[in-house]
């Protein structure tokens, strides 16, 4: 007896299982991760290449502007027109005098450039010096007599066109001088006076340090007898000089035995100082 064909029943489609699918989500979590970290590693890496490059280039810049620096020395490197020494060569005196300020107890490093380059630097050196010697003035005074009809105990002065007087360091108070600086300082005065027969007592002059709150030192002294001429007047100088320590605000006057025989032509009575160190 012959059975009726059938076909065969058709196998069921399998499906993924979940164990699988798990693992390909880890696998696709882990490789993200990874690709994210290498990421940002990459450009830390390319950050400090690029650090790496700048400084690099930073010293080739230095090293370039050395060469230029040391071909300019040379009569070759002088005569190139491709370049310009001179505009190099201050650029390297600028940052010199840049750097002087931070090490002025450091020696210097100095370029030596030739014969032309040495008269370059000897001129310049000359012009330096000249205009820092016009700026500075001396620590100095020099006045002439002022006369006075009366007699008074500390004779008077006044400035004169040929003397110097620097006011910002030595400054003139009723007759007395007045430095402002401590140091070490040449003083010195001459009197010129008229003297007379009659007068046996011999004419002194002085020369005293001012102090306000005790009596005054005496400094130098010199005096001069009287002419035995029959003249009305007989005309006699005393002068004298010394070098004395003084303080800053010390002040130092000329006094004199008689005051009106002093003699006030042109050069003959004179007051002086001026700074040694």
């Amino acid at each position: 007896m012959n059975e009726p064909y059938s076909p065969a029943t058709p196998r069921p489609i399998s499906s993924t299982s979940p164990s699988t699918m798990k693992m390909f989500m880890g696998f696709l979590a882990v490789f993200t991760v990874a690709q994210t970290i290498g990421t940002v590693l990459f450009c830390l890496y390319l950050h400090m290449k690029m650090d790496k490059m700048e400084e690099v280039l930073s010293l080739n810049e230095d090293y370039i502007f050395v060469r230029k620096i040391q071909k300019c020395q040379t009569a070759e490197g002088q005569e190139s027109t491709l370049l310009d020494c001179e505009k190099i060569l201050k650029g390297f005196q600028d940052l010199q005098c840049k750097d002087g300020g931070a090490g002025k107890g450091q020696p210097k490093f100095e370029m030596q450039r030739g014969h032309k380059h040495h008269e370059h630097l000897h001129l310049m050196h000359k012009n330096e010096t000249s205009v820092t010697a016009e700026k500075r003035q001396p620590v100095a005074a020099h006045l002439a007599g002022q006369k006075s009809n009366k007699v008074v105990s500390v004779l008077e002065w006044q400035t004169t066109t040929y003397g110097p007087m620097n006011n910002s360091l030595i400054s003139y108070q009723e007759g007395k001088l007045k430095v402002k600086e401590a140091g070490l300082y040449y003083i010195y005065s001459q009197v010129s006076f008229c003297t007379k027969a009659a007068t046996s007592a011999p004419f002194t002059l002085y020369i005293y340090l001012y102090l306000p709150m005790e009596e005054d030192r005496l400094l130098l002294k010199g005096l001069d007898t009287h002419s035995t001429s029959k003249s009305l007047c007989d005309l006699q100088s005393i002068r004298e000089g010394g070098v004395f320590k003084l303080r800053e605000g010390d002040m130092v006057f000329v006094n004199v035995t008689n005051s009106t025989q002093v003699n006030y032509s042109h050069g003959s009575t004179y007051f002086g100082i001026f700074k040694l160190w």
